[in-house]
């Protein structure tokens, strides 16, 4: 048996932090070598962090990742390390360093480039086009970046059929949405049983403004089965021990693969001996249980957490502040900062008008005492009465209307970025994707803030992270009262959201099918909704891009997020209906 040790380290980069990137890189090589490990490998553009964007723009950025990767390499003693970095060569490449025993032994550039939703690696990046495979030992391995493992006909065929690779590593930045962990794993499965290879796939895991990236690092056997997996949201180092002979029993038995071999005998790829002998090391008892995949409403509950965390934390935020109103999303975003910073570090703002319940009130209350966060009463209705006042002249012969309420909101968001500036904390907006999309929400108002926790989360979905929420606890941290209450802004006597907007079980699909799949007037009413429903839905969305444009930063949760995935024109004047 031909046993070969490999690392995944699976770590929480920031864009920009060279210095700290680099060091952590260098504590998991420590790791990585007293655990026994022989190959490691770390996520795509470790030492930049993912996405780097415009950074990538500036001469002396590229210069001091290449700088930071000299450090890496002094530190490889004894092992094979695979780090992403950006590379320049007359063009600047998305790349991964192939180094061993302090040495670096060649690099490999991305060749498929994404440049589809959040991804924009052609305005940067010039595709690689070579392809090699390494001799480790007894081991030969490919190496390739992200998008490349994607294609059946990419590199890792190439490295396998004609290189004769019975393991590729596969460095990743891929980006979190619900479920998409599902994608990767039928993908690289697929991708392990047509090549009967080993597939390392390692990915990044942290928040990084708009994306949070959530880790699971995958190791796949010949036969395309999951052998172990990394866990979600967290960092760590993935070990695991590889029976290199299990290749070429899956190959022997694999007719079919021995035939798409026949087809490339004549093609040849390049091949790096690193060394022919592996020195052996001690190699201590691995204990590892294999974790299970989170339930969908779990991982995205985490995500909302991971991102919430690392953009306060990562942009030097220790605490935050938002409007606690007694409705679902305020008491969800309070509850979620809860879980990321701790509830010494979150402050909640009860800010009532004439027009707020003694109801709300006691809701409010109680949640922030569940939660044992601090709870700020700043009443409005006096310096409501000031504005209006100020403005009567004006608006004299004119009857009560939405300017009216949007005082209110404006007169909160006020308040909120008032205590953020003495205080320097940072102003979690509460508002949600339902409310967003179609316009539910003040401009200046309850959109002021620095982070929008709920961004991309419908507003159906929102009760259903509440009651996940809720169902960690032996004792009840969202009131009953909250979650069974009708939703509504309190900004008149007796509004509800369903006067202005459809009930949000219709109102959500709708949206799904508009925003998240682009679907048409006619695509959504052949799916049984009402026409003027409808049409007004997309009126809504459409006439509210110049809200979205200038609301803050959000998590991205769902496979179309506004923002970086859905870009439209402010001035628009097409009719979809």
């Amino acid at each position: 048996m031909h046993s070969l040790r490999v690392g995944l380290a699976q770590i929480n980069c920031t864009v920009g932090d060279l210095e700290g990137n680099t060091k952590k890189i260098i504590q998991y090589l420590d790791k990585a070598k007293k655990m026994g490990v022989e190959l490691i490998c770390f996520p795509e553009l470790s030492i930049t962090g993912y996405p780097p964007e415009d950074l990538l723009l500036k001469p002396q950025f590229i210069e001091d990742n290449l700088k930071a990767l000299k450090k890496i390499i002094p530190k490889t003693e004894g092992l094979t390390a695979v780090v992403g970095f950006v590379d320049r060569n007359g063009e600047v490449y998305n790349a991964a360093a192939v180094i061993h025993n302090k040495k670096l032994m060649q690099v490999y550039h991305k060749i498929n480039l994404p440049n589809y939703g959040v991804f924009d690696e052609y305005r940067y990046f010039q595709p690689g086009e070579k392809v090699s495979v390494y001799q480790l030992g007894d081991l030969v391995f490919g190496v390739n970046v992200c998008e490349d493992i994607w294609y059946p006909e990419g590199s890792a065929k190439a490295q396998a059929l004609i290189g004769e690779a019975l393991l590729v590593v596969n460095i990743n930045a891929s980006p979190y949405h619900m479920g998409k962990w599902k994608e990767r794993e039928k993908m690289l499965s697929t991708r392990a049983v047509d090549n009967r290879i080993f597939i390392l796939y390692n990915n990044l895991v942290g928040g990084q403004d708009e994306l949070v990236f959530d880790g699971m690092g995958m190791i796949f056997n010949p036969q395309g089965e999951t052998i172990l997996r990394g866990k979600q949201f967290e960092e760590e180092l993935i070990i695991a021990d590889l029976d290199l002979d299990e290749v070429f029993r899956a190959r022997l038995h694999d007719p079919k693969w021995r035939n798409e071999k026949e087809k490339f005998k004549s093609e040849t790829i390049d091949k790096l001996i690193i060394t022919k002998k592996i020195t052996k090391r001690k190699k201590p008892k691995l204990k590892r249980i294999n974790p299970e995949p989170l339930s969908p409403i779990a991982e995205v509950y985490e995500a909302l957490v991971l991102g919430t965390r690392d953009y306060l934390g990562k942009n030097g935020f220790s605490k935050a502040v938002l409007g606690l109103s007694g409705g679902i999303d305020s008491a969800l975003v309070a509850v979620i900062a809860k879980d990321a910073l701790g509830k010494e570090n979150v402050i909640s703002v009860f800010m009532p008008s004439q027009y707020t319940s003694k109801r709300s009130y006691e809701d409010a209350k109680k949640l922030a005492l569940n939660l044992g966060i601090r709870f700020i009463d700043l009443p409005i209705s006096k310096i409501l009465e000031t504005y209006l006042l100020t403005l009567s002249i004006e608006f004299k012969g004119k009857k009560p209307d939405v300017t009216e309420e949007n005082l209110q909101a404006r007169i909160r968001g006020n308040l909120l970025m008032a205590l953020s500036n003495k205080f320097g904390w940072l102003v979690l907006t509460t508002g949600n994707k339902s409310e967003l999309a179609v316009g539910y929400s003040t401009l200046y108002g309850d959109m002021v803030g620095g982070f929008v926790v709920l961004k991309d989360i419908p507003k159906t979905l929102v009760y259903k992270l509440a009651r996940y929420r809720n169902s960690k606890e032996k004792k009840e941290l969202i009131p009953e009262d909250i979650l069974k209450r009708e939703p509504t802004a309190e900004l008149k006597p007796h509004q509800k959201d369903t006067d202005t907007l459809p009930p949000y079980p219709v109102l959500d699909l709708i949206l799904k099918y508009y925003v998240e799949e682009d679907k048409g007037f006619k695509e959504i009413k052949d799916l049984g909704f009402d026409e003027n429903t409808i049409t007004r839905v997309i009126k809504m969305v459409d006439r509210s891009e110049y809200k979205r444009r200038q609301a803050p930063p959000g998590i991205k949760i769902t496979p179309r997020a506004f923002g970086k995935d859905r870009r439209l024109p402010i001035t628009n004047k097409y009719k979809g209906f």
